[in-house]
């Protein structure tokens, strides 16, 4: 069990329970020793399900990642590749079984699809000839991964590429696929709301496969009162801002990677007197940041101005606690502060980790660059000079800063004015080609077609509409002691996050002029429940929303819909689930083409 993922009102540990399980089941009829030759990318996910002790009680006995030419040596009698249905990948397993040693034991091959099989990779291992070596053929459905006690992700990294610039639906039949087994374990979702094309086609799914599937009647009592389906496109802007939260600022400065951050790891080292720095280590510190650990908890959706106090605080509480033993004198005591001990010392160590991750995050956000930019991206946000040339950026490309962060502030320049004047256009166009390689022209046309860098059309910039009727800026923040979700960009509200906090209350119908501007359908479609599980809220109970970003979610949105959660009178607690977790320059990279 991981404690971490039952403490809200939902118990994923359920869900989580049921993908390890369809696991075992798959484990076990491969009989005998076993190796398992894992896609790469598929690594980080399963390590949030299944650790190596669950693999090595099912005779795992030997892991390789996939690579050309000759398998490594072991001694089992079962090779399984686990791989995405993708046909790069075939060609690599093709040339692992043809060239089995013929001379050594025979081994069985299987292979495992995750999410889905596919005729066309299948067709392709027919084509090189290997098809007929594979004993057993399947699928292992592992469509969304719970990462948080409210938070599971699909981890598809390219699904807001796919959805949009390719239009290849995979991903959104997988999301449907994904909320089919969620209703499956927790309770048919009696109501639901969604914004956007990709939203609007992942419903018809979900109520196309409920209707194919009238089998038996979900008989679970709903745990969900409502989904929200959210497509990314309906907000474009805030994956481009800087996060202000502490957990979005780890993420903006080292990436977050299914919860595991990698850091600098002379923080790190343990400071020994007269060691005059020799020694110290080379290999990055790893960290796994979620909330199981108590502190982290409690400060990863704070904004980072107000994490040093806290931290400060829980030092003096700490040492308070470490001062006792002087003050313990019966043999009780003692046994009491040493049953404590444990606790403590992992207190201690978790608030050194912390104190050191918020030093380094100090020195980023100090430096007189962090400063411009948050400067330059806020007066985008709060709709000054957003028709003009930026000077800042200009600088930027003439000092041939990171690319991706002169794509970020041209494209949040672009979002804010509802696209740029033809001639503004052009010319960091021109610019950015001049200095960072006429490779990059792939790129650009990518961001236009995304909607991020485009022409102004229709000459009228709709921004300062959306901006002034959904409250999303801001001048007045509290960011010790919030009481705006906008303080997670310290001044801009996440549009995402407000359409779900008005959803809520009062509901859409008092924002039908904004929701028109915005791109793609808003609906609603209800489920019908049957008798007897029909939900009668309690006085003062609050109500279950999940809501599905489609596209990609940022941390600093995943704080503001914790922050509603917490509300006293909020009346709604959110569990978040997503295609992947992003942030700015992430989500710019998965639209770039790679220079051949």
């Amino acid at each position: 069990m991981a404690a971490h993922l039952s403490y809200g009102r939902v118990n994923l540990n359920v869900l989580r329970e049921a993908v390890r399980r369809e696991l075992r089941e798959f484990l076990d009829k491969c009989a005998g020793s076993k190796a398992i030759v894992w896609d790469e990318y598929l690594t980080g996910p399963f390590g949030l399900i299944a650790q190596y002790s669950l693999l090595k009680e099912h005779e795992v006995e030997k892991m390789f990642t996939l690579k050309g030419s000759r398998l490594p040596a072991a001694d089992v009698k079962n090779i399984i590749f686990v791989v995405r249905p993708r046909l790069e990948l075939m060609d690599i397993i093709a040339e692992n079984v043809l060239s089995e040693d013929r001379r050594g034991p025979a081994r069985d091959f299987h292979i495992l699809f995750v999410p889905r099989r596919s005729l066309l990779c299948e067709q392709r291992l027919k084509d090189l000839g290997v098809l007929g070596s594979f004993i057993h053929r399947e699928e292992y459905s592992l469509d969304l991964i719970p990462f948080d006690g409210d938070l599971l992700s699909m981890e598809s990294e390219g699904a807001f590429k796919e959805c949009y610039l390719e239009s290849d639906q995979t991903s959104l039949y997988h999301a449907a696929k994904g909320l089919m087994t969620l209703q499956a374990l927790y309770g048919t979702i009696p109501q639901i709301f969604g914004k956007g094309e990709c939203a609007r086609q992942v419903a018809n799914m979900m109520i196309r496969m409920k209707r194919e599937f009238t089998g038996s009647q979900n008989s679970i009592f709903p745990v969900f009162d409502n989904l929200l389906l959210l497509d990314r496109n309906v907000d474009l802007l805030t994956p481009l801002a800087t996060q202000l939260t502490y957990e979005g600022l780890i993420d903006e400065i080292y990436g977050i990677q299914n919860s595991y951050v990698k850091l600098p790891p002379e923080k790190f080292a343990p400071k020994k007197q007269g060691d005059g720095g020799k020694d110290l280590p080379t290999e990055a510190k790893k960290l796994q940041l979620n909330s199981a650990e108590e502190l982290y908890a409690e400060i990863r959706d704070k904004n980072f101005n107000a994490v040093g106090s806290v931290l400060s605080k829980k030092a003096k509480v700490i040492s308070a606690a470490f001062e006792e033993r002087h003050h313990a004198k019966t043999v009780g005591e003692i046994k009491q502060f040493v049953s404590q001990l444990p606790h403590m010392q992992a207190a201690r160590g978790s608030l050194a980790n912390h104190t050191s991750i918020a030093e380094l995050i100090k020195d980023v956000t100090t430096s007189e660059d962090f400063f411009d930019k948050l400067t330059v991206e806020q007066e985008f946000m709060s709709g000054i000079d957003t028709d003009k040339v930026n000077s800042y950026i200009e600088d930027c490309i003439a000092q041939k800063h990171p690319l991706i962060k002169v794509l970020r502030l041209v494209c949040l320049q672009s979002v804010c004015n509802s696209g740029l004047k033809q001639k503004v256009l052009d010319y960091y166009k021109r610019e950015i080609l001049q200095t960072y390689g006429y490779e990059h022209i792939l790129t650009l046309y990518n961001l236009e077609k995304a909607g991020l860098l485009k022409p102004q059309t229709g000459g009228r910039n709709t921004y300062p509409t959306v901006r002034k009727t959904l409250r999303l800026w801001m001048d007045d923040v509290n960011e010790q002691n919030p009481t705006d979700i906008s303080y997670v960009y310290s001044g801009y509200a996440p549009l995402s996050v407000r359409l779900a906090q008005l959803l809520s209350r009062p509901g859409w119908r008092s924002i039908e002029e904004v929701l028109r501007i915005l791109p793609g359908p808003h609906f609603e479609e209800r489920q019908p429940l049957p008798t007897g599980l029909q939900k009668k809220r309690q006085p003062g109970e609050n109500r279950v929303t999940l809501i599905f970003f489609l596209g990609g979610v940022t941390f600093a949105e995943i704080a503001a819909l914790r922050f509603l959660s917490q509300l006293e009178d909020g009346g709604t607690e959110y569990v978040i689930a997503t295609t992947k977790l992003i942030n700015g320059a992430s989500w710019i990279e998965s639209l770039m083409e790679k220079p051949f």
